[in-house]
């Protein structure tokens, strides 16, 4: 743990949280959600899409009682909605579900490029009231425009952004599944590598990157949550 050696009391400057950005590069998984407990539990959730349950597999090892966000956009994949629904018993989770009021027209077919503002964004921003931190399963490899992203950052509200899985690749995500039993979205064996909403995603083809069949045609590859 001497990796994890970090005094609790130093501010965490933008300048003290690239350091150990850098540092914990050389760190497990484990040892990253181990630190940003130690330092902002309970002030700190972890965001799913229940793609995989990876990171909040190896989160609850660290503490079982970490808030797990799930942001219902009321377009979410069946498929989806019953891995919740399966991770939420495996685990035991201190599930918080947030809702998206529905509209009048849906919100990808009157305004497919903003939907994901309010449907998404405005929700994170929601379970993060109160909040010191918070973790995400974001990883390099997924996409060319994630390959710079940061283990620990300051995201736009101020607040400790921390990316425990950013330097795995799919190598590093399939073994552990496999060494864990992890559950994973059914989806993921019909070419879903990467699952958002079912208007806006389609199968990934052979070579393309793994976020490619999100918003496929349009001019857009994030949905907000991690700008």
């Amino acid at each position: 743990m001497a990796l994890l050696d970090v005094p609790g009391t130093e501010p965490l400057t933008d300048e003290a949280l690239a350091e150990l950005s850098a540092k914990f590069e050389r760190a497990s998984a484990s040892e990253v959600v181990e630190w940003a407990v130690s330092q902002f539990h309970p002030q700190l959730c972890l965001t799913a899409s229940m793609t995989d349950a990876v990171l909040i597999d190896i989160a609850t090892k660290v503490e079982p009682s970490i808030e797990v966000v799930f942001i219902d956009t009321g377009y979410h994949f069946p498929e989806t909605l019953a891995t919740l629904e399966e991770v939420r018993r495996r685990y035991g989770l201190n599930l918080r579900i947030l809702t998206v009021p529905p509209a009048p027209v849906p919100l990808w077919k009157s305004d497919p490029v903003n939907c994901c503002s309010p449907a998404k964004v405005e929700q994170l921003g929601r379970a993060l009231v109160g909040k010191l931190a918070w973790m995400s399963g974001l990883r390099r490899q997924e996409a060319s425009t994630r390959r710079d992203a940061p283990i620990v950052s300051r995201d736009r509200r101020g607040l400790v952004k921390v990316n425990p899985l950013a330097n795995w690749t799919e190598l590093d995500v399939d073994g552990y599944i496999a060494d864990h039993d992890v559950p994973v979205n059914p989806l993921l064996r019909k070419g879903y590598l990467s699952i958002g909403c079912w208007p806006c995603t389609r199968p990934v083809r052979p070579g393309e990157e793994a976020r490619s069949g999100r918003w496929s045609g349009r001019d857009k590859t994030e949905c907000g949550l991690h700008e």
